[in-house]
């Protein structure tokens, strides 16, 4: 912060504005955010970022677009590591495995326990994927 970098302190300022935001709409007040709640609202950050780089890069806002890009890695440094897709395949297989799950069917149950067992170490999509082709090869 004190080296004067504006694109890391004003994203850094939205951050904090985003959690301040989901704080009093979850009317935690003085409580502040789990662990897992604070995660969301973080990926939740890099999203929009992401979707909104996208965004101008399809309207030719190419400058705006790479500031997007910037401010996302900037978040992106902060979340832990992702994991592998072996890993997550891992976790999916253990989970169906302690489920008991047979067919697609239980495609629910097993993405509830494959979302806690992740606890924001994956995104949503990645996990859904991973579980339904894990599902499908059963």
């Amino acid at each position: 912060m004190k080296n004067h970098d504006e694109l890391r302190v004003s994203t850094l300022r939205m951050l904090l504005a985003a959690v301040q935001n989901k704080e009093i709409s979850l009317t935690k007040k003085g409580e502040g955010l789990s662990d897992d709640e604070f995660l969301h609202v973080m990926r939740s950050e890099v999203k929009k970022r992401t979707e909104a780089a996208e965004g101008f890069e399809k309207g030719g806002r190419a400058e705006l677009s790479e500031k997007e890009k910037k401010e996302a890695k900037i978040l992106e440094a902060y979340l832990p590591a992702e994991l592998s897709e072996e890993e997550l395949s891992d976790i999916v297989k253990n989970v169906i495995a302690g489920q008991g799950a047979s067919s697609e069917k239980d495609f629910g149950v097993v993405m509830k326990g494959v979302m806690i067992a992740v606890r924001g170490r994956a995104a949503g999509g990645r996990a859904t994927e991973m579980v339904k082709k894990c599902l499908r090869d059963l």
